[in-house]
């Protein structure tokens, strides 16, 4: 399966600078979707592959920072690289605050903006990645019975075999046998490995 090139969208009103931005991401690799007004954007498809936005902040309409905002608000985790031609400290601390990774002044160096873009989708690929990774432990975590559930917790817990035998009525042997499911079936190497897994789940570790 070939791998999707990261993806920069763009989002900025001035026509000619839509297209010094696509000439300049295409030319190193990415791909780029341009669009001129946030409203345009929500309304656009994605790729379901690493991708930033690099946003100007004055736009006819929603604003930059407004578009910010509904795309937290809607869950939309696309990192934003802020453009303007217009730029104060208010501004600038103000998308920040809320996590852009960059805010970059008109004119700006073109190096400047493609370290920013890269810092971006370094961020957004990790992020995928760990989405990913989680969404197999929850899937992973569904094959267990409602009593290894609770094994899986007792273990994590640092419980020994035989407490947690008593804990839930039953064998030394019995916990062993859930103890080896719970490990098999979380493709864990060791318990410590397992709290990792269970701290990514959002599980409670602790009992009573």
């Amino acid at each position: 399966m070939t791998e999707l090139p990261d993806v920069v969208y763009v989002v900025d009103d001035d026509p000619s600078v839509r297209k010094a931005l696509e000439r300049l991401f295409r030319s190193i690799g990415y791909e780029c979707i341009s669009f001129s007004s946030a409203t345009e954007f929500l309304a656009g498809k994605r790729r379901d592959a690493p991708a930033c936005l690099v946003l100007d902040v004055r736009l006819p309409g929603l604003s930059g920072l407004d578009l910010q905002r509904q795309m937290a608000e809607a869950n939309m985790l696309i990192p934003i690289v802020f453009l303007t031609g217009h730029g104060d400290v208010p501004l600038s601390v103000r998308a920040m605050k809320a996590g852009a990774v960059d805010f970059l002044t008109k004119p700006f160096h073109e190096q400047d903006l493609l370290d920013a873009v890269r810092s971006a989708l370094d961020r957004n690929r990790a992020s995928k990645l760990h989405e990913s990774e989680t969404s197999t432990l929850h899937q992973r975590y569904e094959t267990l019975t409602p009593r290894e559930r609770e094994v899986f917790v007792l273990i994590v817990t640092g419980r020994l075999n035989k407490q947690a035998a008593a804990e839930l009525g039953t064998s030394e042997r019995t916990i062993k046998a859930h103890r080896h499911q719970v490990m098999e079936k979380m493709q864990a190497e060791s318990p410590a490995e397992l709290g990792a897994m269970a701290e990514r789940l959002g599980l409670t570790t602790s009992k009573g």
